[in-house]
């Protein structure tokens, strides 16, 4: 069995196809096919199965998936390690869509600079995905909101951030400063899916301040909810950190009166993996422009 092998086989099972893996991995399709079939011969058990449209992972295959995934992040973890020079190599940073575009796209930047020989490859995933690829070695940190759930991984609280209600700019609530709670008790909102812890720490406070808000709308993408509460479906609680970005007139934001609503952003790796000196460095990095970023997103009751 050989690396190269065990690679093409995880990005067929990532691609779900062989020609769109053949590509990525910039070979033929043929000797994709050939890579793939002297695998299944090695192993006698087929691990995909090629169906009309898309190519699926058989039991065997699904397996060999994660034991496959180990074996290469291993692998790449003993090359980091032997060339740990702190300026070339990887680093593979997560974050939750409702952090990824609005805090690293600067912060990559300023990194990539400083940092011209490393490789900063990004991914994005809702809460649990990413906890899991962190657990898995798939990436090496992680950034995120609480509340999370898990004794394997080791968290670092970054900035707290404040939620603010978010409304078209001609809802009647817009002509207050500072809305109260009972003020939205009735409002439809639009939250995001389940999925987004975003929406956990929107619920959790309200029911910390007896409101139950009525959810007409769920979507996946925070520029979704903002279109919509645009479009007058309801009013909703999004990050600081979205309104600093967002340039539309047709919506307003308020801070809350009272108690304000916030999140914590925090940093993850995993410590049972290798560290390396970039990635060291990279997590050093992150902080700084985390303590940098404070002064757009933190409430001004808390600096």
């Amino acid at each position: 069995m050989e690396l190269d092998q065990l690679r093409h086989f995880v990005k067929v099972a990532e691609l779900g196809n062989f020609t769109r893996a053949a590509e990525s991995l910039g070979l033929s399709q043929p000797a994709l096919s050939r890579s793939i079939a002297r695998l299944e011969e090695e192993l006698g058990q087929p691990v995909l199965e090629r169906q009309t449209r898309v190519t699926v992972l058989s039991d065997s295959g699904r397996l060999l998936l994660e034991r496959a995934r180990r074996i290469l992040s291993l692998v790449e973890d003993a090359k980091a390690e032997i060339r740990d020079d702190g300026r070339s190599g990887r680093v593979r940073v997560a974050a939750i869509p409702t952090i990824a575009p609005f805090l690293l796209p600067r912060f990559l930047g300023t990194f990539s600079q400083d940092y011209p020989e490393a490789v900063v490859v990004v991914h994005e995933d809702a809460t649990a995905g990413l906890l899991k690829k962190l657990a898995d070695g798939e990436v090496d940190v992680a950034v995120l909101a609480r509340p999370v759930k898990t004794k394997q991984l080791r968290f670092e609280d970054l900035f707290e951030e404040e939620l603010l209600l978010v409304m078209s700019a001609d809802h009647p609530l817009s002509a207050r400063k500072r809305p109260r709670m009972a003020d939205i008790e009735s409002l439809p909102f639009v939250l995001l899916g389940e999925a987004h812890c975003l929406t956990e720490n929107i619920l959790g406070f309200c029911r910390k301040s007896a409101i139950h808000p009525v959810s007409v709308e769920r979507t996946s993408q925070l520029a979704t909810v903002q279109e919509l509460v645009a479009l007058n479906h309801g009013v909703s609680m999004v990050p600081a950190m979205a309104r600093v970005l967002d340039q539309s007139h047709r919506r307003v934001y308020r801070s809350m009166a009272g108690t304000r609503p916030t999140r914590k952003i925090v940093m993850a790796w995993n410590p049972y993996r290798f560290q390396s000196r970039l990635i060291e460095a990279f997590k050093q990095r992150l902080r700084m422009h985390a303590r940098e970023s404070t002064n757009d997103v933190l409430p001004s009751n808390s600096r």
